[in-house]
């Protein structure tokens, strides 16, 4: 019955309590909510979003996030509503104990926000918790000639809770001859005494039961009780007296083992064993105090006997008594009030509460990365503290409140420059010798996409030989991005459209993961000798970053184009014919060898020399020039036609050639030109009388008309040209150039080679000039002398 009566008061008060749920107050800055101990799970306290002005969408888009100082998340918030609620049943009694006002404070902070919230909830009290007695039979020995008024302590009932639900009263069974008397000390603690008021006898009643009730103040009230068995003893009349009813002490926590803190002291009216006392601590004494303190029974003296802690208990209240050795024994009563004075023994303890494992490197200046609360168990000036961390790092200290800090961005962050940060966090107190203590935060950088990937080269010059193998690789571009993941991830591409108007992918191809680049064309020096394109280099990031680096592209020459000889030039695969007068000298200039080789460079050079001859003594041709010259004079003897095979070959590996046949014509008259000329070119062993006849009378018809137009144009050249050298004897010389009134035996080039040494632009000579001269005595003769014509140097 008395259990459903309990249980019934439960429900009642759990009901009255609920109405101070969601009691919001902000002060100074804080949200406050209330809320009753033991509440169900996913008890709803308050709405946090409401309560800081935000719709449900707002709290949700800026990840709120709860952070409190517990081990255990008592408190958590609902993302969705924002709704604050019970995460884990709390029982005030165990998370504060004694202490009046129960608070369980947290704080509402922001993902990369600098804003922060502080919030309490007060955990409100339930009486869920009836008083209780030490041991639940109390029994004392009381001599029946003990004086009316003596005082028997009892001990206190226990109550987890506090204020109005602790204990408030204690009442006695009714009985005839003891009274309750129920006092209040100075820390507090109500301290009960059973007071005789009527004599006992021990021949009338020999023992008494009570029953001894505490009741707490709660509407309704919770209830506990002992049972007190008195004993009626005979003889020793007289209980020793302290000579204090209180005695006071002071202790420094920390002290030594074995300090004096006070001596009690007690006497006793009787004679001999019934006077003599010993002193011991009363059964109302915990464990922990004897642990603690340590009373001497002969002397009195009570010394140090553990570690007291200032931060564990302020004050201790001892209750001692005296025993005599009469028979039976009477006990007298007093208390010990022990009062511990703070050192600063406690250094300062760093709790701290992380925000977020990684801050993003483009962070503002302000985010907030972590709570830091500082606390010292001291108090104070030894409980003071200042918390402090290093100067030369993008972080700082924001004071919140009282021994709470914010540690906020205060610079740029580059994580490319310091990916980690170990913060050292130092705090001391102010006590006469400080003590500090330190912690490390460890803050690490999120990647955000804001470098651009870095060419090793700004440019890259590629050597490829021409003739190259098309498909093969021939050269790598690499990029570097020191960004991370997919913001480090390059792909390579060109951005150059076209290569003499054909698209870039014609000629070349990128690996778009790697960067090798591929020939997909085999080059032709003689075609395409460089060229250039744009390799773009892209990260994956959002947004995506690239840079570009500039590709060199050099064809190499190879050896691949034999020499073409261009003068002088053979007709339909006939040998070319050149004239030499009979009169050449030694050293006198035939004829020039001009060549080319589209190659270039040492493929370009070109070297001349006689492959076969038919007289080999005659002629002879420039190693690096090409001139054909004749090595003596031309003798009557000789023979009228010469023929000559010259090799022309380039200095490449391997060397290329070509080769030109040459017909060289001794020229004595004209008659003979010809005879001599017929006879080499057809053999005149197999030519007929009548062919030959034929072929003197068209030769001499032709001589007489060419004489013709020679002694006219040697007319005119009298009056107006007196500029016209000899060739060896006077005479009119005209010379023969490239106007359309004269025959041009060779026609003009008007393009400049690739002449002997590489690099050098040679311009092709002019074509050959001569002059026709006669001598004084044409009319008699038949010969005509033909003389190279050098025109005269201006004389600029």
């Amino acid at each position: 019955m008395a259990y459903s009566q309990s249980n019934n008061a439960l429900k009642f008060t759990v009901i009255f309590f609920i109405f101070l749920v969601c009691a919001l107050d902000v002060v100074s800055g804080q949200i406050r909510y209330s809320v009753s101990e033991e509440e169900e799970q996913r008890s709803i306290i308050g709405n946090i979003a409401e309560d800081l002005g935000m719709d449900t969408g707002t709290f949700l888009v800026r990840k709120g996030r709860l952070v409190s100082d517990y081990t255990k998340r008592y408190l958590e918030i609902n993302l969705q509503n924002g709704m604050l609620f019970v995460n884990e049943r709390m029982d005030r009694d165990q998370l504060c104990g004694p202490i009046p006002t129960c608070i369980i404070s947290f704080q509402i902070v922001f993902e990369n926000s600098p804003e922060m919230y502080r919030g309490e909830v007060e955990i409100v009290d339930i009486n869920d918790n009836a008083p209780s007695f030490p041991e639940s039979t109390i029994h004392l020995q009381m001599a029946e000639s003990i004086a009316v008024g003596s005082r028997f302590p009892l001990e206190s009932a226990l109550d987890p809770d506090v204020g109005i639900n602790s204990v408030t009263t204690y009442s006695l069974s009714p009985n005839a001859h003891f009274s309750l008397q129920v006092e209040t000390a100075e820390d507090g603690a109500i301290t009960i005494e059973l007071l005789l008021e009527k004599q006992l006898d021990r021949e009338s009643q020999a023992s008494l039961q009570l029953l001894l009730t505490a009741t707490d103040g709660a509407s309704p009230p919770r209830s506990g009780t002992a049972q007190i068995l008195v004993t009626v003893l005979d003889s020793n009349d007289n209980a020793p007296v302290f000579d204090r009813k209180v005695y006071k002490a002071n202790l420094v926590e920390n002290s030594p083992r074995g300090t004096l803190i006070v001596t009690v002291h007690a006497t006793d009216p009787d004679e001999g064993s019934n006077a003599e006392v010993t002193y011991t601590f009363s059964n109302r004494v915990s464990q922990k105090m004897h642990e603690l303190f340590y009373l001497d029974p002969r002397t009195g003296d009570i010394t140090v006997q553990g570690m007291p802690d200032f931060e564990e208990a302020g004050s201790y209240s001892l209750d001692i008594q005296a025993v005599d050795h009469g028979s039976p024994e009477i006990a007298g009563h007093s208390k010990v009030l022990i009062k511990v004075t703070d050192v600063n023994d406690n250094a300062p303890e760093v709790k701290v509460t992380v925000v977020s494992n990684m801050v993003p490197e483009d962070a503002a200046q302000g985010t907030l990365v972590a709570l830091i609360n500082v606390i010292d168990r001291d108090s104070g000036q030894n409980g003071q503290v200042h918390c402090q961390i290093p100067l030369d790092i993008p972080f700082k200290l924001q004071t919140s409140l009282s021994n709470n800090y914010k540690l906020i961005t205060s610079g740029l962050l580059d994580r490319e420059v310091n990916p980690l940060y170990n913060i050292p966090v130092t705090a001391w107190d102010l006590g006469s010798s400080p003590l500090s203590t330190n912690k490390t935060i460890q803050i690490s950088l999120s990647d955000v996409n804001d470098n651009y990937p870095r060419f090793a080269r700004p440019t890259y010059t590629i050597y490829v030989m021409e003739n190259n193998v098309p498909g093969a690789s021939i050269s790598t571009v690499n990029a570097f991005d020191p960004d991370l993941n997919q913001n480090s991830h390059i792909t390579y591409s060109f951005t150059t459209n076209l290569i003499q108007d054909l698209p870039v992918d014609t000629y070349l191809n990128i690996n778009s993961m790697n960067g090798t680049i591929y020939a997909l064309r085999s080059f032709d020096y003689e075609q395409l000798k460089n060229f250039q394109v744009q390799v773009q280099a892209r990260d994956e990031g959002v947004p995506p970053l690239s840079s570009s680096s500039t590709v060199k592209v050099i064809i190499l020459d190879q050896n691949d184009n034999a020499p073409v000889i261009i003068s002088p030039s053979a007709q339909s695969g006939l040998a070319a014919e050149v004239i030499v007068p009979q009169a050449a000298s030694q050293g006198y200039l035939v004829t020039k060898i001009i060549a080319t080789d589209a190659d270039s460079g040492q493929n370009a050079r070109l070297f001349y020399q006689v492959l076969k001859a038919s007289y080999s003594s005659l002629f002879n041709v420039g190693l690096n020039t090409g001139e054909i010259r004749t090595t003596r004079g031309i003798l009557e003897q000789d023979a009228t036609t010469h023929s000559l095979v010259i090799l022309v070959r380039d200095n490449g590996q391997p060397s290329l050639s070509s080769t030109v046949a040459i017909i060289f014509l001794i020229m004595g008259n004209v008659t003979e030109m010809f005879s001599e000329a017929s006879n080499f070119v057809t053999n005149s062993e197999h030519v007929s009388d009548i062919n030959l006849y034929l072929i003197v009378i068209l030769g001499s018809t032709s001589f007489i008309f060419f004489v013709t137009i020679i002694l006219l144009i040697g007319i005119k050249c009298k009056q107006g040209r007196n500029n016209i050298e000899d060739y060896n004897s006077p005479g009119c010389c005209y010379r023969l150039d490239d106007s359309n009134d004269v025959y041009n035996p060779t026609p003009a080039l008007n393009e400049s080679l690739n002449y002997t040494g590489a690099g050098k632009i040679v311009r092709v000579p002019e074509t050959h000039h001569y002059a026709v001269c006669l001598s004084p005595e044409s009319a008699k003769s038949d010969f005509l002398f033909l003389k190279p014509y050098t025109p005269p140097i201006s004389q600029d």
